[in-house]
């Protein structure tokens, strides 16, 4: 046996030193790493196909071979700096007189009339931003008065120290208690395990219940390759996500509603896959994705977003940080809102902004857990550093207790009935603009809104057009695409305007009719350009250069 085997290799050897002998001994040498090379090459290009999809790599490499050309690349990063300047306005000039030291001698309580010089500059906002400023009335009354009270109270503050301030503890605790209680931690579907932590903002939320699900997949699963998926009307927060913790990130387009596309979801869906989203509603258009698991929750053929995350066992995040203080009294108001938060089955986190219609000061939201397993993953804890034992619930370490305080003094002076009133003025605002724009023959909405954010297009006219004769009548709306449009997003500073914004818009579209074209200082010609440009690599350029000299 042995003997036979000895042969049959002496054989093979012979018979390979025969075949290799008429081959020079540096081809022999090269040969093999010019194949090791190609074969990296291919894979490093299939990487590359796998990240960013076909065409987009093969518009990339043709970019990036045309930039070679003597003089291309110079005369496009000058291109690109005229649209950065265009972007910036005239914000170099107001940079002028900006301090770059310490003065010399300190001004004392003087600093504040040099701070209410400062706000004086600021643009009138009362009732003309979509969004921004969701509290009702005067800064200098009512609501916000107390919550400016409340956050001064307690500006020394910081839950780090925990120990000391205890009362910003109890603060916190209350505060993420009671948004739980409003998104299904008392209905038994949610496993009565609800818990979480106070943010900074909605981004901060989003980035900790993502980091969170990686590392609990981790955990449960050993996926090492994390994958989400999102639908395109979802928050760029999770491309944030995405980039710092080195996560693939699956965009997909809507469907014919505006609504997450719950099969081209399904069909991404694979063993690396950690997390999946939806919103309530999404940002762009208003409107709820479909969340809610209805059904036999082992149904392959899924039709919500719910169904899917239990069927292979993955997360899902409800991005609830528009809609958390306004679809729960919506529903109780007797809107047709479908199900949402926890008493969804497979809901396994959600993030809710309180500084946006929880009336709470800005840099406030809540990121919250379906159970104690899962938000273990959102801690970092330190065992070996000399400066001691060091444990930390979310990204920021030291965090501004006024903030907390003044949450919590927002919720706890409005309560239900405030909210409840606050969502039947909003709404109703929000649905009589439907309706005007609806009336304006040259316009049309888009999707069909859940909320209180009303986004309209047109297919006769440059909206972008439309929205430079806003601004230039004071009004600050949000520019969209896929498909071009504009947004406003209804806050209680809107209910008295409902009727100049109609006549506003409608004044706008006549204008923009009768002399179509780029209205000048507008940014219509910037927005409609880069909504058509094939390199995004080249829109998210000018994007970086623009914040790169803003900031």
């Amino acid at each position: 046996m042995e003997s036979s085997l000895f042969s049959s290799l002496n054989r093979f050897r012979t018979a390979s030193n025969s075949f290799l002998s008429q081959y020079e001994p540096l081809t022999l040498l090269v040969a093999p790493l010019l194949s090791l090379l190609v074969a990296l090459t291919v894979r490093s290009f299939l990487g590359v196909v796998h990240e960013n999809g076909l065409k987009a790599t093969l518009l990339g490499f043709i970019m990036s071979s045309v930039k070679l050309l003597p003089g291309v690349k110079k005369y496009i990063d000058a291109e690109k700096q005229k649209v950065v300047d265009k972007l910036q306005s005239s914000g170099k000039s107001k940079r002028d007189d900006w301090r770059t030291e310490l003065p010399k001698a300190g001004l004392g309580v003087g600093t504040i009339d040099k701070l209410k010089d400062a706000k004086m500059n600021d643009v009138v906002w009362q009732g003309k931003c979509s969004g921004t400023v969701y509290i009702g009335g005067s800064e200098s009354e009512g609501h916000f008065s107390l919550i400016n009270e409340a956050c001064s109270m307690f500006a020394h503050t910081n839950p780090l120290h925990l120990d000391v301030f205890q009362s910003i503890v109890r603060f916190e605790a209350e505060v993420v208690a009671m948004t739980a209680a409003l998104l299904g931690r008392k209905e038994k579907s949610s496993g009565g395990q609800i818990c979480g932590n106070m943010t900074s903002g909605g981004t901060e939320s989003i980035l900790l219940a993502v980091k969170s699900s990686r590392d609990y997949m981790k955990a449960k699963k050993g996926i090492t390759r994390p994958e989400i998926i999102i639908p395109e009307s979802a928050h760029s927060a999770y491309d944030k996500a995405a980039q710092y913790f080195n996560i693939k990130l699956w965009r997909v387009p809507v469907n014919n509603e505006f609504q997450a596309d719950v099969k081209a979801i399904k069909h991404l869906i694979n063993r690396s896959t950690i997390l999946i989203v939806g919103s309530a509603p999404g940002f762009p258009h208003g409107i709820v994705d479909p969340i809610e698991a209805c059904g036999s929750l082992t149904d392959f053929l899924a039709r919500e977003l719910g169904e899917l995350a239990v069927s292979y066992g993955i997360c899902f995040h409800v991005d609830l940080c528009l809609g958390g203080f306004v679809l729960p009294f919506a529903r109780k108001l007797g809107y047709p809102i479908p199900p949402f938060d926890f008493s969804v089955g497979g809901v396994t986190s959600i993030s809710v902004d309180v500084h946006k219609y929880g009336l709470a000061p800005k840099g406030t939201s809540v990121v919250l857990y379906r159970n104690h397993d899962i938000r273990k993953h959102q801690f970092v804890a330190v065992t070996e550093w000399s400066g001691g034992l060091y444990v930390s619930p979310t990204i920021a370490g030291s965090r501004p207790g006024g903030l907390i305080a003044g949450a919590w003094a927002s919720v706890m002076s409005l309560g239900m009935e405030g909210y409840l009133e606050n969502t039947r003025e909003i709404m109703e605002a929000s649905k009589k603009i439907q309706k005007e724009v609806k009336e304006i023959p040259e316009l049309f909405i888009v999707g069909r809104p859940d909320m209180t954010i009303v986004a309209f297009g047109s297919y006769v006219l440059d909206i972008f057009e439309v929205n430079d004769i806003m601004s230039s009548k004071g009004w600050h709306l949000n520019a969209l695409q896929r498909p071009n449009s504009i947004h406003i997003c209804v806050t209680l500073q809107h209910v008295a305007v409902v009727g100049e914004f109609v006549k506003d818009l409608r004044d706008s579209v006549q204008t923009v009719k009768r002399n179509p074209g780029p209205v000048s200082g507008g940014l219509a010609p910037i927005y409609g350009a880069a909504g058509k440009m094939p390199d995004r690599v080249m829109v998210r350029e000018l994007l970086v250069d623009f914040m790169d000299s803003s900031c």
